[in-house]
């Protein structure tokens, strides 16, 4: 079975061979909840996301990518941030491809669809905010989990510097109020 192995400032890491433009989403529910997927390729849990292919936007990607992997269908409402650094890396063992981690981060409301695990989910569900940096996951989901909590009037934009070692550094880049997609 393939596999995806996160490395984050892991110096056996292998080096980078390519870099894919990328999106996760925060969907939330009516109740407030939100959507996590379990993925096959390493069971953590994770936000719903992946690739944006040629042709799309990042916002169709994230609707998109959403629907795969949960059965959910959303509508994108804003931007958590941006997340870029060299440090992150991942080893797709299918093919020996290790990409550097380049994902936007979007926010998103659900529309309709029932929780619906997928070829690369195991489990879907809607978890309580409170409860979701709790599941087992790489530590860039927790950290984008962490900046959607934070309510920030700006979306985060990581810089890849050693003093973010342990928090992306926010760059007020927008003040404006985000229309819907």
């Amino acid at each position: 079975m393939s596999r995806r192995i996160d490395f984050y400032d892991d110096p056996q890491a292998p080096a980078a061979n390519s870099l894919v433009p990328s999106v996760n989403v925060i969907v939330v529910n009516d109740e407030g909840l939100i959507l996590l997927i379990r993925r096959t390729n390493n069971g953590n849990w994770a936000l719903p996301g992946g690739a944006v292919d040629l042709g799309e936007s990042v916002a169709q990607a994230a609707v998109r990518e959403t629907l795969e992997e949960s059965g959910i269908e959303c509508e994108v409402t804003g931007l958590v941030g941006i997340y870029s650094d060299p440090r992150h890396v991942i080893l797709y063992t299918s093919n020996g491809a290790v990409r550097q981690k380049f994902s936007i981060v979007l926010t998103a409301r659900a529309l309709a669809g029932q929780p619906t695990p997928s070829s690369e989910s195991s489990e879907v569900r809607w978890v309580p905010t409170a409860e979701a940096t709790g599941y087992m996951m790489d530590r860039s989901m927790r950290i984008r989990i962490g900046d959607f909590l934070a309510r920030r009037n700006s979306p985060v934009v990581t810089r890849g510097t050693r003093d973010e070692a342990s928090r992306p550094t926010v760059s007020p880049v927008w003040s404006g109020p985000l229309g819907r997609s």
